[in-house]
């Protein structure tokens, strides 16, 4: 097959992985489209870091967690914001119950090689509703990690990241433009 021919085919099955990932996330055959992509499209760091940064919303887990598991009914979102050096992961309910609270882990980041992003937690908590004249109700606890924890990201492009982390989950996200960093991150750093 040709390189032009190859490129083409790489891009439908990344095209159809993420229209899977956005109407399907349950469907049997995410985890072999992701290996073919991992394969053919292997991410690179030192060229496209830079492509992390945003809102993440996760799509797909090899996890049995549910709290790691795509829910029609959940958000788990993951901010990423390099130049600060920081991220943050948010569990919360979707549409206007959403404001109501979420679970939010924030994280000290650092890329530490081509494929792997360090992943250090440091505060995790409730992040409540905003109150007139109080601001964001914020119950957050300092995170003591007695274990590294790392990302290897495997894919990565402006729509698509696939991940891979320290306990051996591989995950699908995919960028959102309709949330902004500022809104995860800033909730819990104060």
């Amino acid at each position: 097959m040709s390189r032009l021919a190859s490129n083409t085919s790489m891009t439908n099955e990344q095209d159809a992985l993420v229209s899977l990932l956005q109407r399907n996330p349950n469907d049997k055959s995410i985890s072999g489209r992701i290996a073919s992509l991992e394969e053919a499209q292997p991410a690179d760091l030192n060229r496209d870091a830079s492509l992390l940064d945003g809102v993440w919303d996760l799509r797909w887990s090899s996890s049995s967690q549910p709290w790691l598991r795509q829910a029609p009914w959940l958000e788990n979102l993951q901010a990423l914001d390099l130049k600060q050096n920081k991220g943050c992961n948010m569990l919360r309910l979707r549409g206007p119950l959403g404001t109501l609270g979420a679970i939010s882990v924030q994280a000290n980041l650092n890329v530490i090689s081509s494929k792997r992003v360090e992943v250090k937690f440091c505060k995790g908590g409730w992040l409540g509703p905003t109150l007139p004249g109080l601001g964001p109700i914020k119950l957050l606890r300092n995170v003591q990690q007695s274990f590294p924890a790392w990302l290897d990201i495997t894919v990565l492009n402006q729509q698509l990241r696939i991940c891979r982390g320290n306990a051996g989950t591989t995950f699908a996200l995919l960028k959102l433009d309709t949330v902004e960093i500022k809104d995860l991150i800033d909730q819990g750093n104060d």
